[in-house]
């Protein structure tokens, strides 16, 4: 049985999380850190990851400020992390690949398995498309209440795409200031913010009378938690370095 301990266990995300482990007898949560504690929780919630037993893995759904601490934590105690949280900087980024040289570090956009093999199937389909002359946009929504735009995901599938046209596209955010036609080698990534999208993301490919459409609907946020407790359980046990869902999923 895989022990966890969960880094934001009073979030959404939190407490989906100790939903899905309830029924998957191969895990365990043995311990949650919220600085205020989680009257939800089952298991015994502390303030401080130094306060928390002995656990095979971490799963973070916390705050950005809240990874740096952790990060140095996993480290001195060497146990492997799965870091959920968003809108880090490219400072922090830069600690979770540090922080891998020393202990297991599991990262990605989006823990959604759909997600993850729609980067396979976007890395696949590029090339082809493009030297078709195929232009490239991304639309991604979200809810009202997410603050940082465009999405981690959509940057991570106009990565696929542009890795696999050997880097050569640039992103463009906002063409309100610009008036000229389209260049050919660019991804526009726009961002829709409304109600309560869980998360859309389409991946556009636009030719002449034609248009292809790769799309991922997440009509509820479980998805991201059953995708973390998956990693979670691949993680544990392994040896130092940076992994991804891609690892996850083979």
């Amino acid at each position: 049985m895989v022990k966890i301990i969960l880094h934001g266990c009073s979030g959404r995300m939190g407490h989906i999380i100790t939903d899905i482990c309830e029924k998957d007898s191969n895990t365990q949560i043995v311990a949650g850190v919220d600085a205020f504690g989680d009257a939800y929780a089952g298991y015994p919630v502390y303030r401080t990851l130094q306060d928390c037993p002995e656990a095979d893995v971490i799963v973070d759904f916390s705050t950005a400020s809240a990874v740096d601490g952790l990060l140095a934590y996993s480290v001195e105690k060497k146990i492997p992390v799965v870091v959920c949280t968003t809108g880090l900087s490219p400072e922090q980024t830069q600690m979770l690949v540090k922080a891998s040289e020393e202990t297991a570090v599991l990262k990605s956009a989006n823990m959604s398995v759909g997600i993850n093999l729609l980067e396979v199937l976007i890395a696949q389909a590029a090339p082809k498309l493009a030297a078709a002359g195929f232009d490239i946009e991304i639309v991604e929504k979200h809810h009202n209440q997410k603050l940082d735009a465009p999405s981690g995901t959509a940057i991570a599938l106009a990565e696929a795409a542009n890795d696999a046209l050997a880097g050569e596209y640039e992103f463009v955010y906002d063409r309100s200031q610009r008036r000229a036609k389209r260049p050919v080698k660019e991804i526009g990534i726009s961002a829709v913010r409304g109600g309560t999208i869980v998360g859309d993301h389409d991946v556009i490919f636009a030719g002449q009378d034609e248009v292809i459409t790769l799309s991922h609907r997440a009509y509820s946020r479980a998805v991201f938690g059953k995708g973390a407790v998956e990693a979670a359980k691949f993680l544990a046990g392994k040896e130092a370095g940076f992994y991804t869902m891609h690892d996850v999923l083979g």
